[in-house]
């Protein structure tokens, strides 16, 4: 599909680029911090050479079937810095987009996931064809619910995921956004509910 999202772009501080084969070995070490672990990967055995191929492959797919997804992301020095964006997710058991992200460790606390959430929904409401995006995450990844609600996303409801449980936020667009595909002012191609807990037992991709 042709990409409805920009592929490559920059914000204040953040390069993206359309995740790709190319970045297999930055995002390989990412997901394999203990660290990044213990937000992504509720599991004490680290991910194999597998699960990390299949999910880099599921996002590669998500951007040829959907037109956009996740972007791999660097600084103004070009230093891989994490990954993140926008993917479809049936945690609610019906599909909705979420905006995630994964920063390295050492770079935490500077503010860059907020600003990837903020781009990320921007270009969601002005780029796709929706009225609300979803994030979630584990009750006690407090950083990570910090930077939801920073991006402007508030509390919904509790969720149980892949037998965990989780907390899940929404955002929703303002009345008076603009339309899907009206554009967006901060990120410039490079190149032209219910209350009720709901059970979710697979486990989640990376």
């Amino acid at each position: 599909m042709k990409p409805r999202i920009p592929e490559r772009f920059h914000s204040q501080r953040l390069e993206y680029e359309r995740i790709g084969p190319d970045h297999a070995a930055p995002l390989t070490a990412l997901l394999r911090d203990p660290r990044v672990m213990r937000t992504l990967w509720p599991w004490s055995t680290v991910p194999g050479d597998d699960q990390i191929r299949s999910s880099l492959d599921g996002k590669i797919h998500h951007w040829e079937r959907h037109g956009f997804g996740m972007w791999a992301l660097f600084d103004r020095n070009r230093e891989f810095v994490g990954r993140g964006g926008l993917q479809y997710t049936d945690v609610l058991g019906t599909r909705v987009i979420e905006v995630g992200w994964a920063i390295v460790p050492e770079r935490w606390g500077q503010g860059l996931a907020t600003e990837l959430a903020l781009t990320s929904v921007e270009i969601a409401f002005s780029r796709l064809d929706v009225r609300e995006v979803i994030a979630f995450t584990l009750p006690d990844n407090v950083a990570s619910r910090r930077v939801m609600e920073k991006a402007g996303f508030a509390y919904e409801r509790e969720i149980v995921h892949a037998g965990l449980p989780h907390v899940v936020y929404r955002r929703r667009a303002p009345a008076n956004a603009a339309p899907p595909n009206a554009g967006t002012a901060n990120a410039a191609p490079a190149n032209a509910a219910p209350t009720a807990t709901l059970t979710h037992t697979s486990r989640p991709p990376l």
